[in-house]
C-alpha cells in the first residue's frame, strides 16, 4: 500500500467538481421554495445568498493555500485554535455530514430512477450505490471525470430550462418595491444551495499546483453557480406564475411545460444524473477527509493508506460508500438533511474563526484575503446557523 495520493487533478476538473457538488439535485426543487418566499424577486434572493456565502468561500480559498492537505477543515481548525482534538472532531463531523447528505441524495436519485424504469427500490438503490463506490475506488481522475460528465448533463438540462423559460410568453407580475423580508427569507433558503464549495479543499493532495489551483477553483465554482442560479430563477418567474411555482415540488418541470407545451419527463432522467453527481462527490470528499485524519495516528491511522495501483484511499472509500447505502436504506432523509446543514454551518463558523486567529500570527500565504473577510464569514454563517436552529 502506498501512503501518497496521486496528483492528477487540474483546474478544469476541480472546478467542475465544485460546480457539480453545489448544483446537485437541489436546484430542481429549491427554486420553488425560494420563489414561495421572494416571489418574482427570487433571482435577487439567489444573488444575495451568493454574497452571503462568498466570505466563507474566500476564507476556505486562503486556507487551501496555507495548508493544501486532505481533511482541510480539520487541519484549519487544528492549526487556528491550536487544538488537535477539535480538528479531529470537525473532520469527523464533516465525514458524517457528507455521508448523511449523500444518503439523502442517493435515496432521492433512486426514486427518480424508478420514474423511468420499473425495478424494486432496494435493487435500484443498491445498484446505483455500488456503482458509485466502485468508481470512487478505481481512481480520482476517473471519479472526477465521471462527475464532470454528470455536471455537463446537469448544466445542459438547466440550460434547456432557461431557454424554455426565456422563450415563454411572459406572465403578468405586480409592480411595487422590493419585499426585503421575503427576499431575506428566500436568501436564507437559497444559501443552502451554495453549500458544497468546502468539499473542494479536501481534494488538495490530488491537485497539481494546489497553491494556485485551489483558490481559483473555489472562486470559479461560486461565481458560475451564482450566475446559473440567477438565470434559472429569472427564467422560472418569467414563465410561470409565482403562486404555481411556490407550491410545486417540480418547479423546473413547470417552466419547461409552460415554455414549450411539451412533457418534462426527461428532467427526471437529468435529476438522476444530478443525484449521482452529488453522491459520488460526497463519497470522494469524505474518504479524503478520513485519509487526512489518519495522519493523526491512533485508530484513524488505518485510513491513511492509498492503494498502490489506484492511488485512492480504498478502505475509506468502501467504508463511506457502505455507510451511504445503509443510510439511504434506513434513515429518515428530511431530518438528516437539516442536521447536515446545521453541522456544516457550525464548521463554517469554526473555520472563519480559525483564519482570524491564523492571520494574527503574521504568517503569509500564497493567496490572502483582507482581515474583514473571515469576520464577515463568521457573522454571516453564525447568523444562518442561529436562524436555522431557532
Amino acid at each position: 500500500m502506498a501512503e501518497q495520493l496521486k496528483r492528477r487533478i487540474g483546474l478544469g476538473l476541480l472546478t467542475a467538481y465544485g460546480v457539480g457538488v453545489m448544483v446537485g439535485a437541489g436546484i430542481y426543487v429549491l427554486t420553488g421554495a425560494v420563489v414561495g418566499q421572494a416571489g418574482v424577486w427570487a433571482p435577487l434572493a439567489f444573488a444575495l445568498a451568493g454574497v452571503i456565502a462568498a466570505p466563507t468561500a474566500l476564507s476556505y480559498a486562503e486556507f487551501s493555500t496555507r495548508y493544501p492537505r486532505a481533511a482541510g477543515e480539520a487541519l484549519y481548525v487544528s492549526k487556528g485554535y491550536r487544538q488537535d482534538w477539535l480538528g479531529v472532531l470537525v473532520g469527523l463531523a464533516v465525514v458524517i455530514a457528507g455521508t448523511v447528505s449523500a444518503a439523502a441524495v442517493l435515496r432521492g436519485g433512486a426514486g427518480y430512477l424508478l420514474g423511468i424504469i420499473d425495478a424494486p427500490f432496494v435493487w435500484a438503490l443498491l445498484g446505483l450505490g455500488g456503482l458509485l463506490v466502485l468508481v470512487s475506488v478505481v481512481g480520482v481522475l476517473e471519479s472526477l471525470g465521471l462527475a464532470a460528465l454528470f455536471t455537463l448533463v446537469e448544466l445542459t438540462g438547466l440550460g434547456l430550462v432557461v431557454w424554455a423559460g426565456l422563450g415563454a410568453e411572459p406572465v403578468a407580475v405586480s409592480s411595487g418595491g422590493v419585499p426585503w423580508a421575503g427576499v431575506g427569507a428566500g436568501a436564507a433558503l437559497a444559501f443552502f444551495a451554495f453549500i458544497g464549495f468546502e468539499d473542494i479543499v479536501n481534494m488538495a493532495e490530488e491537485v497539481r499546483d494546489p497553491e494556485r489551483t485551489m483558490p481559483r477553483a473555489i472562486l470559479l465554482s461560486l461565481v458560475i453557480t451564482s450566475m446559473l442560479y440567477g438565470l434559472v430563477a429569472w427564467a422560472a418567474v418569467r414563465a410561470v406564475p409565482v403562486e404555481l411555482l411556490g407550491v410545486s415540488e417540480q418547479p423546473l418541470a413547470l417552466v419547461w411545460e409552460h415554455g414549450t407545451g411539451g412533457s418534462a419527463r426527461f428532467l427526471s432522467g437529468i435529476a438522476v444524473f444530478a443525484a449521482l453527481n452529488g453522491v459520488l462527490a460526497q463519497i470522494v470528499m469524505a474518504a479524503r477527509v478520513l485519509y487526512g485524519l489518519g495522519e493523526q495516528g491512533g485508530f484513524l491511522g488505518m485510513f491513511h493508506h492509498a492503494h498502490q495501483r489506484f492511488g485512492t484511499p480504498v478502505l475509506a472509500s468502501v467504508l463511506v460508500g457502505g455507510a451511504v447505502v445503509l443510510g439511504a436504506l434506513t434513515l429518515p432523509v428530511a431530518v438528516l438533511a437539516e442536521a447536515t446543514t446545521t453541522v456544516l454551518l457550525a464548521v463554517f463558523v469554526l473555520v472563519n474563526g480559525a483564519l482570524i486567529l491564523e492571520k494574527k500570527q503574521g504568517v503569509r500565504a500564497a493567496f490572502e484575503v483582507p482581515g474583514w473577510v473571515p469576520v464577515a464569514g463568521l457573522l454571516l454563517s453564525g447568523g444562518a446557523l442561529i436562524a436555522g436552529v431557532v
